[in-house]
């Protein structure tokens, strides 16, 4: 009764927050009367799914599950447990933020970030996708400068312990993007599929094209695509930690969907097979990913990296980057200097016309962090490089984007 009264009021708090009041009441009435609770009328999925019974899987960002105590005692009645009036309870599920927990874990309620004004016009939407890989929430923002018809789209992954709200706060891409007429697509990995919201990285599974998480995150790109238009010179996968390694797997199982990747404190393609392997990589003991670097069609890549990150260790950028080398021969150059507060290495490697095709950042000092950040969000590191508007200004710097707006 426990666990069915707590998924009950996960998904009655998801249902809230989209405005999707009347739903959210009938599905605690329904609850609360016993009453079966899966088909109720008019309810469209949530934002994110709930979890589901599954093996432990992979923290990236946090080694330390969250708190999983098993209740010492059996849980009331779900009619003895709701003390407060109906009005109440929606009251207070709109101000909470459910993480995805395990069945039988007790539900940790964080505030919700507060998210700065939004510019008029502008929009940051609740949505999901499905197709035959699986579904998945996501939020999108439409920025008002683009007057109805976006310049492109960026897909931002978030790390572990991470949804699309923190991610959109911490990184502050949403501002980025307005400035430069840009859709932002913030895909939500859910507890079902990892018990820490991790992308799944390092599962074989996926690691590939048109499978797994690869094919849902590809999917909803080619939907929002069609959607608004959008040119296809003009479409970039960005990510952070589990989120950054997810963009390395994008970038070369779709070169033909995206056009740059942006890849933060994350690991380069092919380093882990499994949950050992995995640490192994995150603590630097791994080879080059996939053997050698990749061909001369290999995505633009701008990677960025705390020189004092312990949870990921630092040589994984430089994996990133060797993989990510083409062609021998291009022109290198290195540049020394400080921002905010933290000085940094920059190299870039140039195409024979002068376009950058990979971008390197080495942050002194700064942790396991989204460089220049916000507070609000969860791993930022204020200090140091606008980690946001860097990426944005590589990924319009490529030949087909045609240049910064």
């Amino acid at each position: 009764m426990y666990d069915d009264f707590a998924a009950a009021m996960r998904q009655a708090a998801l249902l809230t927050r989209t405005g999707e009041v009347t739903q959210a009441t009938q599905l605690i009435r329904d609850t609360l009367a016993g009453r079966a609770t899966s088909g109720f009328a008019g309810a469209r999925p949530p934002e994110v799914p709930l979890p589901a019974p599954q093996q432990p899987q992979l923290a990236l960002i946090d080694r330390d599950a969250e708190s999983r105590e098993p209740s010492d005692q059996a849980a009331p009645a779900a009619s003895q447990r709701l003390r407060k009036p109906l009005g109440q309870v929606l009251q207070a599920l709109r101000g909470a933020r459910v993480w995805p927990v395990k069945p039988g874990a007790r539900a940790r309620h964080i505030r919700a970030p507060a998210f700065p004004p939004l510019p008029e016009g502008a929009q940051f939407l609740a949505r999901s996708f499905a197709c035959a890989a699986g579904s998945r929430g996501y939020k999108l923002y439409v920025p008002a400068s683009a007057h109805g018809q976006p310049r492109g789209l960026i897909v931002m992954l978030h790390g572990c312990k991470q949804n699309p709200d923190d991610f959109a706060v911490g990184t502050n891409m949403n501002a980025v993007a307005e400035t430069h007429g840009l859709l932002v697509a913030y895909p939500a990995q859910t507890g079902a599929a990892n018990a820490s919201a991790c992308w799944n990285w390092f599962s074989p599974a996926d690691q590939k094209r048109d499978a797994g998480e690869p094919a849902i995150i590809a999917g909803l790109t080619r939907d929002l695509i069609a959607e608004f238009a959008l040119s296809r010179a003009r479409i970039f996968v960005a990510g952070l930690s589990a989120g950054g390694a997810m963009a390395a797997i994008m970038g070369e199982a779709y070169p033909d969907l995206y056009c740059a990747i942006g890849i933060h404190s994350g690991l380069a393609t092919g380093l882990a097979s499994d949950v050992m392997t995995a640490f192994a990589a995150m603590r630097g003991d791994a080879g080059l990913a996939s053997g050698q670097p990749r061909d001369s069609t290999a995505l633009r890549t701008i990677v960025f990296h705390g020189s004092a990150d312990t949870m990921v260790h630092p040589a994984n950028a430089s994996r990133i980057v060797a993989a990510a080398s083409v062609q021998p021969g291009q022109a290198q150059t290195r540049h020394d200097g400080t921002a905010a507060g933290r000085s940094f290495e920059r190299s870039v490697s140039c195409a024979r016309d002068g376009t950058p095709m990979l971008e390197s950042w080495l942050i002194k000092g700064a942790g396991h962090a989204w460089s220049g950040g916000q507070a609000g969000g969860s791993y930022t590191d204020r200090k140091g490089p606008d980690a946001s508007a860097q990426m944005v200004r590589f990924f319009l710097e490529g030949p087909q984007a045609g240049g910064p707006t």
